[in-house]
């Protein structure tokens, strides 16, 4: 059973996956407000946001850590639940300037926890953007929720540490209602082509790398390691389109306020589509989508790379009553569409 129109505060909601999960959490008739410092996105989402939806947004300007301004955020627009978007996400950055991915994303968590805490009405409904690299390499697939957490990188040392954190703190009392969503491969973009996928400088993740060549920004793509135990030798993920993603954290939050069994306690799902696609079939299936030439160049492995990695979804089946209903075709067409509106301002 869905749950009445709730406000539901999104920090880091400018971004990539928190922007396509406003969309769907405003067409499903909750309010959104989005809170973001913009580091590593656009201020004006809000008004693509109102395009989109024909719906204002309201968006606050300020950083997580910003305890005080949080809870003044909470407070004035009565917040009932939060999705915790914010932090830094480039595994690679991660081991350069750990520091600095501590500090946004523990800190922060620690921040936006103590800000629900001391909020006059106290919202105990959090939905937390985690990622599958708490796993660290897959001791078996699919990976599902009882697999070992072991990260590998400081970036996935900052989501299991706040998971962690989370754990602890339901423990400790018992009415917060806590969803820990852990992401596979996030790709795709919204139909219109008004939001996607939009890395400020290289782009980190492979759909966008390859969208960039494709297009012309970008010469070639590096493929690392064709040499894998797999079809093609080339590396294997699990890759979701984001508006399936977006629809996932809309049916955590349904699930965390269900008006007939309300989920109290820590509460963890995979998001994925539970099959790998490697490397070339990505390159190949967004070739046919965008009708232009993906050229590669064969690099040495990177160190710490896996062979495969993809996710069961079970359980976020059966408790969430959600799955994956989009396909590679889709998650191809749909961020060349964007690709295509980011390059010509059309």
């Amino acid at each position: 059973m869905s749950p009445a129109s709730l406000n539901i505060l999104l920090t880091g909601g400018s971004g990539y996956i928190g922007s396509h999960t406003a969309v769907v959490l405003q067409q499903a008739g909750h309010r959104v407000f989005i809170y973001d410092n913009f580091c590593n996105s656009d201020p004006a989402v809000g008004h693509t946001l109102q395009a989109i939806t024909g719906h204002p947004f309201t968006v606050i300007e300020g950083d997580v850590r910003d305890t005080a301004l949080l809870q003044q955020t909470l407070g004035e627009n009565a917040i009932d639940a939060v999705i915790h978007f914010a932090g830094l996400k480039a595994v690679g950055e991660s081991a350069i300037i750990p520091i600095d991915y501590y500090a946004n994303n523990v800190q922060g968590t620690i921040s936006l926890l103590q800000a629900m805490q001391a909020a006059s009405h106290q919202p105990k409904t959090l939905v937390f953007s985690s990622s599958a690299t708490v796993y660290g390499d897959p001791q078996y697939l699919p990976i599902d929720e009882s697999h070992p957490t072991a990260a590998t990188n400081p970036y996935g040392r900052t989501k299991l540490h706040i998971e962690e954190i989370l754990t602890d703190l339901s423990k400790a009392d018992a009415s917060w209602r806590i969803a820990c969503l852990r992401y596979f491969n996030p790709v795709g973009a919204h139909p219109s082509g008004l939001i996607g996928e939009n890395p400020n400088g290289l782009p980190n993740n492979l759909m966008p790398f390859v969208a960039q060549v494709a297009v012309g920004k970008l010469k070639e793509l590096n493929v690392f390691g064709n040499d894998y135990e797999t079809p093609d030798g080339t590396g294997v993920r699990d890759y979701i389109h984001v508006m399936d993603l977006a629809e996932g954290h809309l049916a955590a939050v349904s699930y965390l306020n269900d008006a007939v069994q309300a989920h109290q306690g820590m509460h963890t799902f995979n998001l994925g589509t539970g099959r790998g696609y490697s490397v070339m079939e990505m390159v190949q299936a967004f070739e046919a989508a965008s009708g232009k030439s993906v050229p590669f160049h064969i690099a040495p492995r990177r160190a710490g790379d896996i062979a495969s990695c993809y996710a069961s979804t079970a359980l976020a089946t059966r408790e969430l009553g959600w799955s994956a209903k989009r396909d590679l075709k889709d998650m191809c067409e749909s961020s060349w569409r964007f690709q295509q509106h980011t390059n010509t301002g059309a």
